[in-house]
C-alpha cells in the first residue's frame, strides 16, 4: 500500500512542471494580453485558447522528450544546463522583481500593455487563430522558455530524482505533464475569466502582486536546481 511519503515524492515532479510552467507563462506580455482582450469582449474564446494551449504543449513536449533526454545522456552537458538553467531562472526572477517595482498596467478594451500593441483588430475566427499563432510561434522567447528552458529543467529535475519510482524518464515526463498543466489551466482562466479580471488588472498594483509573485517561484526554482547539483 502506497506510503504517503511515497505518494507526495511521485508528485514532487508533477508539482514543481506546475510551478515552472505558470512562472513563466504567467506574465505581462502581448500574448496573454491578447488572450485577456478576447476573453473580455467574448470574441472568439475557444479557438484562441485553444491555439495558445496546443501550441504550447506542442513546444513543451518537444522540450521535454529533446532536450531533456539530450542532457540526461550527457553528464556533462547535463551539469552546464543546469547551473545555465539556474543562472536564467535567477535572472528572469530579478526581472520579474523590477518589474514588480515598476508595474505596467493593461487597457482593457485595446489589449495593450505599456505601448505594446498585441494583435489588436481581430474580428473574425480566422484573424483572432491567425493572431494567436503569430504570437506565439514567431516570438523567440517562446522557444527559449519552453523548448529549451523547460526541456532542461525537467531533464535536471529528472536527474536530481533518478532515484524515485520509474527513473529518471518518469520524473522527466511528469515534470514536463506538469508545466503542460500549468499552460492549459492558464490559458482557459485567463481567457473564460478575464471579465472578472479585467478591473483588477487594469490597475498597475496588480501586476506588481503578480510579478513580485513570479520573481519568488523562480527564485526558488533556481535555488532548487543549484543545491540540486
Amino acid at each position: 500500500m502506497p506510503t504517503v511519503e511515497g505518494v507526495l515524492a511521485a508528485l514532487s515532479p508533477l508539482v514543481a512542471g506546475l510551478a515552472a510552467g505558470l512562472s513563466l507563462i504567467v506574465a505581462i506580455g502581448a500574448q496573454n494580453a491578447f488572450v485577456l482582450r478576447q476573453g473580455l469582449r467574448r470574441e472568439h474564446v475557444l479557438p484562441v485558447v485553444l491555439v495558445c494551449a496546443l501550441s504550447d504543449l506542442v513546444l513543451i513536449a518537444a522540450g521535454t522528450a529533446g532536450l531533456g533526454a539530450l542532457v540526461t545522456g550527457a553528464p556533462v552537458l547535463l551539469t552546464v544546463v543546469r547551473w545555465g538553467g539556474a543562472a536564467f531562472l535567477l535572472t528572469l526572477a530579478a526581472l520579474a522583481a523590477r518589474r514588480a517595482l515598476r508595474p505596467g498596467g493593461l487597457d482593457a478594451a485595446s489589449g495593450e500593455v505599456s505601448g505594446e500593441v498585441s494583435g489588436a483588430g481581430a474580428t473574425s475566427a480566422r484573424s483572432a487563430v491567425g493572431t494567436s499563432l503569430a504570437l506565439t510561434w514567431l516570438n523567440p522567447h517562446v522557444y527559449l522558455d519552453t523548448v529549451l528552458l523547460l526541456g532542461s529543467l525537467a531533464a535536471g529535475y529528472a536527474a536530481a530524482h533518478a532515484g524515485g519510482a520509474g527513473g529518471p524518464d518518469a520524473a522527466r515526463w511528469i515534470f514536463g505533464a506538469g508545466a503542460m498543466v500549468a499552460s492549459v489551466v492558464w490559458f482557459a482562466a485567463l481567457g473564460y475569466g478575464a471579465r472578472l479580471l479585467a478591473p483588477v488588472f487594469a490597475r498597475p498594483g496588480a501586476w506588481r502582486v503578480l510579478d513580485g509573485a513570479i520573481a519568488v517561484v523562480m527564485a526558488t526554482i533556481g535555488v532548487s536546481l543549484l543545491l540540486g547539483g
